[in-house]
């Protein structure tokens, strides 16, 4: 009898069991968004997030790069996860990846990021320049938040999230981070990837297929000074009043430049995102320059994109020189006098003769028109670089025909990412559409918040 007894004592705790095993699972809200904190960094000028990764988990701080293909990050000797899984070569994974070759562990012992028949792949320093060997791998990715449709904010662990991690000294070279501000471990890429962490969380959870940058303009830790990343779609609750500031957006077309544009050159279209700009405006009026440059012709060259490891937005000599023309007789036109110039910028300002206003220095205004009938306009606290207390300059560099000569493609217009501050931009990778709001400051909003 006692068998009976227990068999049927069982069934009734799991009759009791179930209904509240499937209340509490349905009761777990769906995540609508992920967010993560944006820090700028005051001195490198870069801006970097944290996530942790592994188990036992290791908190990592990565810098944001929205030209890189997939997360990389060093794993040394402190980084050994128990939850890390290696992407075999030939994989579908690895195909995803895009893995370059087959690499195995030379002069260690195995271990996390140095193992054998392991698909590779080269992690880009954008601040060194150069390229790292990295292992493929899958692990557990954690400290992002999510926001349900309660509009509360929880921690989730993703798991199998694919990354790449970078061994130091497995190949004899040392000195992957180089150019990283301090304390930084690798690189978070948001490009148009398969393995790009907007792609991945948002097919993992199916949410929409878009992620959004708020670059914050300062670089306090104080809770005043955070930007955020979201992935998923809005709404972005920004600034003292917590107004949902999607409804400032305009959109305009993300172009497609079917030329690799690096840093790895092959022969898929580029992961980078490229606009249309037709016309450039400095206070209402178009500035004459050749705007074929404006177009990606069929080698790829031409055309405008942006970044967000440049600090300034990058001009072709043949654009650039113009714009300083009108910039600078505008301005003349305003009082304002010119003092001498402090590299890389040709002209500054005396900043006792600018006022200022909600938008920041009173300055002639620069308007991108583009495709799709929009305007982006740069106000003075995106143009202007403050020097010190007595000098401002406009904040934009010339790319010259020297430099043009050097390497294979070259963009016309590089956005750097002191204009894209307080700027909220949605990349929506199925519509294939930039949401861009212009200043936040305008609407009494910002990014750093």
């Amino acid at each position: 009898m006692a068998p009976s007894y227990l068999f049927l004592l069982s069934l009734l705790l799991l009759s009791l069991l179930s209904p509240s095993i499937a209340l509490t699972k349905s009761h777990i809200p769906k995540p609508n968004t992920f967010v993560l904190p944006i820090t700028k960094d005051p001195i490198t000028l870069q801006y970097f997030t944290s996530i942790s990764m592994g188990t036992p988990a290791v908190s990592l701080d990565l810098v944001i790069d929205i030209r890189e293909r997939f997360l990389w990050f060093e794993c040394d000797e402190s980084y050994n996860s128990s939850t890390y899984h290696p992407t075999p070569c030939g994989t579908k994974k690895c195909k995803q990846s895009r893995g370059t070759d087959c690499i195995n562990c030379t002069n260690h012992p195995l271990k996390t990021g140095c193992t054998n028949n392991t698909c590779g792949v080269q992690p880009f320093n954008p601040f060194g320049g150069f390229f790292v060997s990295g292992d493929v791998g899958e692990d557990i990715l954690s400290s992002v938040r999510t926001i349900d449709n309660r509009g509360i904010l929880t921690k989730v662990h993703v798991p199998r999230f694919i990354s790449s991690c970078v061994y130091p000294n497995k190949f004899g070279v040392q000195g992957f981070l180089g150019g990283l501000s301090r304390g930084k471990k690798g690189v978070l890429g948001l490009a148009r990837s398969l393995i790009s962490l907007p792609t991945q969380l948002a097919t993992r959870y199916k949410l929409d297929r878009k992620f959004t940058l708020c670059l914050p303009s300062n670089s306090k830790t104080n809770g005043f000074g955070l930007g955020s990343l979201f992935v998923g779609g809005g709404p972005y609750h920004l600034g003292s009043r917590g107004n949902d500031v999607s409804k400032f957006l305009n959109y305009t077309p993300l172009v497609t430049n079917r030329h690799s544009t690096g840093p790895i050159f092959d022969n898929f279209p580029s992961v980078e995102y490229f606009i249309k700009v037709k016309s450039i405006k400095v206070d209402n009026s178009i500035i004459n320059f050749d705007t074929k440059l404006l177009s990606i012709n069929k080698l790829g060259n031409g055309g405008t994109k942006l970044s967000t490891v440049i600090p300034h937005t990058k001009l072709h000599t043949l654009i650039y020189q113009p714009l300083l023309s009108a910039f600078v007789k505008k301005a003349e036109i305003r009082k304002i006098k010119r003092v001498k110039a402090v590299a890389p910028f040709e002209a500054c300002f005396d900043s006792t003769t600018i006022s200022k206003g909600v938008t920041g220095p009173n300055v002639p205004t620069i308007d991108l028109v583009l495709k799709g009938g929009v305007q982006w306009r740069i106000y003075g606290a995106n143009s202007m670089v403050k020097i010190n207390e007595n000098v401002l300059c406009l904040g934009f560099v010339e790319v010259g025909l020297d430099e043009l000569l050097e390497g294979p493609l070259e963009t016309s217009i590089v956005i750097g990412s002191h204009q894209l501050e307080d700027n909220l931009l949605e990349f929506d990778l199925v519509s294939s559409k930039l949401g861009f709001s212009s200043s936040l400051l305008l609407n009494k909003a910002s990014c750093s918040h």
